[in-house]
């Protein structure tokens, strides 16, 4: 697609079409297509609804123009599909969102991209590894891509902010989620940037987590799966990065640690095995190239169950033209993940137990880590640990290392 630059009236257009009822990513270019620019679009779709038996609650000019100042006055913008500022890969894809909102740097969006994800209740050691492949990703030229969660999404963002991250939001650029993120989401706008395809004032709901993760994998050449467990929203990731041609990566774990047997069933099933930050710079290195064009999908990334049904992640008007949308099972807001203090005892003990046994897996962690990693002062800590190694659900190792008993 050749590069275009919309005038301020055309991007108004834009955004009324997309916010449009029932005006997905692929209805909207079916459309725009159909009637020749996106204009003409928004006059015939009345009458096209109207033939179709239905109406369609179309996005006024006011509505447009409010949004549009909003995002001005939090001093972001919005990047059609196609300009200068769009990013190459997700324009790649198929479900690629005419519009984006940005806030922070868009030269960022312009870089070679790394999308690292994994649990948000995520071990000690995998938080370790997830800092240091993302440092030495982003020493290597490569920005940071995640969907700024807590857990290995926000070790990624905290250690790539000196190189450049981008954060995918599952909601509007005002709908901080989850809001213990938001001094981390406005520090990373510094070198980085955070892009949604969500109105502003938009609070995610469940099938917005997936929808997000075909962003969070779109904007990368590659994709790192840290940790994740068997039913786990960084799957639906690998499976969008999959689908896109994208390379697949997973960090191997214990067996014995549930977080990683979502890794390792990927791995299983064909994902490029990343025990360091050498094994995805090898392997991307040859996509930097100005002429290298995306690798074809080899969908060896099989279908497995998961709780609930599944549904489209968005509505699209019913067109002959118009693919249907992705579906995918959602997740309940357990499934991405809360707090363990939220389901811990209301005991101030209770819950440091409690984190830092969510801290803790099979691989030996240093007591100095438990601590940076709680954020608890180091004697409520080793009190802690203390009581937990006389319950027999924490093992002190040689050298004052620590793992969780499996």
């Amino acid at each position: 697609m050749a590069a275009v630059v919309l005038t301020e009236r055309q991007r108004l257009d834009w955004l009324r079409l997309i916010r449009s009822e029932s005006i997905g990513p692929r209805s909207f270019r079916a459309l725009s297509t159909r009637f020749g620019s996106v204009s003409a679009a928004l006059e015939a779709l009345p009458e096209l609804a109207r033939s179709a038996g239905r109406s369609i609650r179309i996005c006024s000019m006011a509505e447009a123009e409010r949004e549009f100042e909003a995002l001005r006055r939090l001093r972001g913008r919005f990047i059609a599909l196609g300009e200068p500022h769009y990013p190459v890969p997700l324009q790649a894809i198929d479900s690629a969102p005419p519009l984006i909102s940005v806030l922070g740097e868009p030269a960022a969006l312009l870089r070679p991209c790394v999308a690292l994800v994994g649990s948000r209740n995520a071990s000690v050691a995998g938080l370790k590894f997830t800092a240091k492949l993302a440092q030495e990703l982003g020493d290597a030229g490569f920005v940071i891509v995640s969907g700024l969660a807590r857990g290995i999404d926000t070790a990624a963002h905290s250690a790539s902010l000196a190189t450049g991250t981008v954060a995918v939001l599952a909601g509007g650029l005002d709908e901080v989620y989850p809001p213990q993120n938001l001094g981390l989401f406005e520090r990373l706008q510094g070198n980085g940037a955070a892009i949604s395809e969500m109105p502003l004032g938009w609070a995610p709901r469940g099938r917005d987590f997936p929808r997000r993760n075909r962003l969070v994998s779109g904007l990368a050449l590659g994709t790192v799966v840290v940790e994740a467990a068997h039913k786990s929203g960084s799957l639906i990731t690998a499976r969008f990065a999959n689908e896109q041609g994208r390379q697949v990566f997973a960090v191997p774990g214990s067996p014995l640690d549930p977080r990683a047997e979502g890794g390792n069933h990927l791995i299983r099933e064909g994902a490029t095995l990343c025990s360091e930050a050498s094994h995805v710079i090898e392997a991307l290195t040859p996509l930097l190239r100005p002429d290298a064009a995306f690798p074809h999908a080899t969908t060896w990334i099989r279908e497995e169950g998961r709780a609930g049904e599944a549904e489209p992640l968005w509505d699209e008007l019913d067109l002959p033209e118009v693919a249907p949308a992705p579906q995918t099972a959602t997740l309940s807001a357990a499934d991405w993940g809360e707090p363990a203090e939220a389901l811990a005892p209301q005991d101030g003990g209770d819950l440091l137990r409690v984190s830092l046994l969510g801290l803790l897996g099979p691989a030996p962690v240093s007591v100095d880590d438990l601590v940076r990693a709680s954020g608890r002062p180091a004697r409520d800590v080793s009190r802690a640990l203390l009581e937990l190694e006389l319950d027999g659900t924490v093992l002190r190792h040689p050298g004052g290392t620590l793992s969780r008993a499996i």
